[in-house]
C-alpha cells in the first residue's frame, strides 16, 4: 500500500499497534489483579479503576488537544510512552486496592494526553486526502484487532505465566512504542485559529452540540458504553464465580466479544459503500440493545452456560463494531479539514464520558445488587441511547441527504456531496 510506503507513518502506526496490544494485555491483567486482591468485590474495584480512567480521559484529553500545537509533539509522545511504561511496571507490586487507583490514574492521565496528540500528528504526516482516509481506517482496524487478539494472547500467556507477568509485556510495549515515535519525523504543528485555551479545548464539543448527526453519535456512545461495560467490568467475576472458569477462561471470553467486533469490522467496508452510515450505526445500537437484553436473560432465566455467554458477548462485540467503525467517516464528513483533530478529540472525550456513567453501574451495582440489577440498568441505558440517536440524528439532516442542497460544514467550507451522502 502507498500509505505504508510512508516511512514516518509506518513507524508511527507500528508504535500505535504495539502500545494498543500492550494496553490490551494490561486490561486483562488488571481484571485478574482486582480479583486477586478483592475476590467477589473485583467488579467494584475494576469499575472504580476504570471510572478513574474515564475521569482522566474526559478532563485531560480536551486540554491536551488545545495545547497540542504549542508543544514539541515527538518529545511529548515519547515521554508519555515512557511514563506509561514505568507506571505499568509498578502494578504487579501493589498490595492495596488504593494502589491500583493511584497507578491507573497516572497511567490514564498519560494515555489521555497521548491519544489526541497522536491523532493530531497523522494529518501532518499523511497529507494526501485519500491516504489520510486510509490512515484513519487503518487506525480503526488496529484498535479492532487489539480487542480480539490481546485477550487471545493473554489466554495463551496465562497458560504458562502468572497474570502479573502480563504487565511486563505491557511495559516493554510502551518502551518500544517510545523508540518508534522517537525515530519518526514529526513536523511542527500548524497553529490553531483559536487563541483562548478554553475556546480551543471546547471547540470540538461545541461542534458536536450544534450538528444533528454528531448529537446522534453522542447518544450512540451511550449505547456502546452500556453494553461494553458488561463485557469489560463484569467478565472476570462472571466467568470465575458464575461459570467457575480459570484465569485463561476470562481472556477467552473477552476474545469472544473481540471476535464479534472483528467479524463485523471486516464486513463493514463493503457494506458502507452501499448502505448509509446512519443506518449501519443505528442498526448497531439495536444489536447492542438486544445483546444487553440477552445478558439480562442469562442471569434472570438461569441460562448461565459457556456457550450462551460466548454468544451474547460476541453479539455485543458485533454491535460495538457497527457503531464505532463508521464514526470516523461521519466525523470527517461533518467538519472542515483543520477542525478534524478537534472533532476526534471531542469524540474521544464524549465517548469516554459515556463510559464514565456506565462503568460505576457495572462495577458497583453489579457487586452490591447483583448482575441482574446492574445489567438491567445498562440495558435501559443502551435502549435510551438507541432511541436518542433516532431522534437526534434525522434521516436527512441537511448535510447528508442524497438530494437537495449541500449545506456548508462549520467554518463555511462547502461539503463534498458524494462523501456526505455516504456518511448520513
Amino acid at each position: 500500500m502507498r500509505l505504508f510506503a510512508n516511512r514516518d507513518y509506518r513507524r508511527l502506526f507500528s508504535a500505535q499497534i504495539i502500545a494498543l496490544f500492550g494496553t490490551g494485555l494490561a486490561t486483562v491483567a488488571l481484571g485478574l489483579l482486582a480479583y486477586d486482591l478483592a475476590g467477589p468485590s473485583a467488579g467494584a474495584v475494576l469499575g472504580t479503576a476504570l471510572t478513574v480512567k474515564m475521569v482522566m480521559y474526559v478532563v485531560i484529553a480536551p486540554i491536551a488537544a488545545a495545547y497540542v500545537d504549542r508543544l514539541p509533539r515527538r518529545t511529548l509522545l515519547t515521554l508519555l510512552d515512557v511514563v506509561r511504561a514505568v507506571v505499568v511496571l509498578a502494578l504487579p507490586f501493589v498490595t492495596e486496592v488504593w494502589h491500583i487507583y493511584l497507578l491507573v490514574g497516572l497511567l490514564q492521565a498519560a494515555s489521555a494526553a497521548f491519544t489526541p496528540t497522536f491523532q493530531a500528528v497523522i494529518p501532518d504526516i499523511v497529507t494526501e486526502e485519500s491516504a489520510y482516509v486510509r490512515a484513519l481506517s487503518a487506525s480503526q482496524v488496529a484498535s479492532t484487532m487489539e480487542s480480539l487478539l490481546s485477550p487471545v494472547l493473554a489466554a495463551v500467556a496465562l497458560a504458562f505465566l502468572s497474570f502479573d507477568r502480563l504487565f511486563l509485556g505491557t511495559s516493554a510495549g510502551f518502551l518500544l512504542s517510545a523508540l518508534l515515535v522517537l525515530s519518526t519525523r514529526i513536523p511542527e504543528a500548524r497553529p490553531s485559529t483559536h487563541t483562548r485555551v478554553w475556546h480551543r479545548a471546547t471547540a470540538g464539543i461545541r461542534t458536536f452540540l450544534r450538528t444533528p448527526r454528531l448529537r446522534g453519535i453522542m447518544a450512540l456512545n451511550l449505547a456502546v458504553a452500556a453494553a461494553g461495560s458488561i463485557v469489560v467490568v463484569n467478565t472476570v467475576n462472571y466467568v470465575r464465580d458464575e461459570l467457575g472458569g480459570s484465569q485463561p477462561a476470562v481472556a477467552w471470553m473477552l476474545a469472544a466479544s473481540g471476535g464479534g467486533t472483528l467479524l463485523a469490522a471486516l464486513a463493514l467496508p463493503r457494506v458502507l459503500d452501499r448502505v448509509a452510515a446512519r443506518t449501519v450505526m443505528v442498526t448497531g445500537a439495536g444489536v447492542l440493545v438486544g445483546g444487553t437484553a440477552a445478558a439480562v436473560a442469562l442471569v434472570t432465566a438461569g441460562f448461565t452456560t459457556w456457550a450462551g455467554t460466548a454468544i451474547v458477548w460476541a453479539l455485543i462485540g458485533i454491535g460495538m463494531a457497527l457503531v464505532i467503525t463508521p464514526t470516523g467517516k461521519v466525523l470527517r464528513a461533518s467538519v472542515e479539514p483543520n477542525a478534524i483533530p478537534g472533532a476526534f478529540a471531542a469524540q474521544f472525550s464524549l465517548s469516554h464520558l459515556a463510559w464514565l456513567i456506565t462503568y460505576p453501574i457495572a462495577g458497583w451495582l453489579g457487586t452490591h445488587a447483583g448482575f441482574a440489577a446492574a445489567w438491567s440498568a445498562l440495558a435501559a441505558l443502551a435502549g435510551a441511547g438507541a432511541i436518542g440517536a433516532l431522534l437526534l440524528w434525522p434521516r436527512h439532516d441537511g448535510r447528508g441527504a442524497a438530494t437537495g442542497p449541500v449545506a456548508p460544514v462549520p467554518g463555511g467550507r462547502p461539503a463534498d456531496r458524494s462523501t456526505l451522502s455516504k456518511a448520513a
